[in-house]
């Protein structure tokens, strides 16, 4: 946090409240509660989140991973539906143990849902060797480096994946009304407190080191 205008208690309390509301914030929501002014609120929130991002890049998904996609913001009157939607689209994955429950969640705004893009979110998340088990759309069994199982055609055999879907979907919802322009950055908000679920006691110290020393807090 070296240069910064704002007072150290300040960054802390924003934190905290970043770290410890599962709801989430909105820039807002941090003026009122801290009294600042909306631009410092929401430098604020920019940086927490952009050390969000870059905790959780070093994490990579292993083992048995369900993958999916989800279409974000509203439905345009007369514009298509599905995979051929022009909404937002994000890739979604989740690892799995022995038991099948859910491990490590990775979110990630993609540009399309063809063979290459998912290609790039697998080789950016997920370890080699690993399986991913899908819906079988025509995309994923191209997909290389990992072993993919494309019998999980039924809704309730991704069950992890729709499940976050449907969380994320409730946290857009309740706190941001839905659309916020620019997802990623709630993508990994939401996914930095999943992935620390079993753990909220070491939230607020883990969230304040990825900050301190967050290479975003220099630009």
């Amino acid at each position: 946090m070296h240069h910064t205008h704002l007072p150290l208690t300040i960054w802390f309390w924003a934190i905290n409240l970043c770290a410890t509301d599962k709801r989430g914030i909105s820039a807002k929501g941090l003026a009122r509660q801290l009294e600042l002014s909306y631009e410092s609120a929401w430098y604020l929130l920019v940086r927490i989140r952009s050390a969000m991002h870059d905790r959780d890049q070093n994490y990579m998904l292993q083992g048995i991973i369900e993958m999916d996609e989800a279409y974000l913001g509203a439905y345009k009157h007369g514009k298509k539906r599905g995979r051929g939607t022009d909404r937002q689209k994000m890739a979604v994955a989740v690892s799995k143990d022995a038991n099948e429950h859910p491990l490590f969640l990775k979110l990630q705004i993609i540009p399309d849902v063809k063979t290459s893009t998912l290609q790039n979110v697998v080789n950016s998340c997920v370890t080699p060797g690993s399986t991913i088990e899908c819906d079988g759309y025509k995309s994923y069994p191209k997909l290389e480096n990992v072993s993919v199982d494309a019998t999980k055609y039924e809704i309730g055999d991704l069950k992890w994946v729709h499940v976050a879907i449907g969380n994320f979907k409730s946290f857009l919802l309740g706190t941001y009304h839905g659309s916020c322009g620019d997802y990623q950055p709630y993508l990994d908000e939401f996914c930095f407190q999943f992935n620390r679920r079993f753990q909220p006691g070491l939230l607020f110290t883990r969230l304040s080191r990825a900050v301190a020393t967050s290479c975003t807090l220099l630009s």
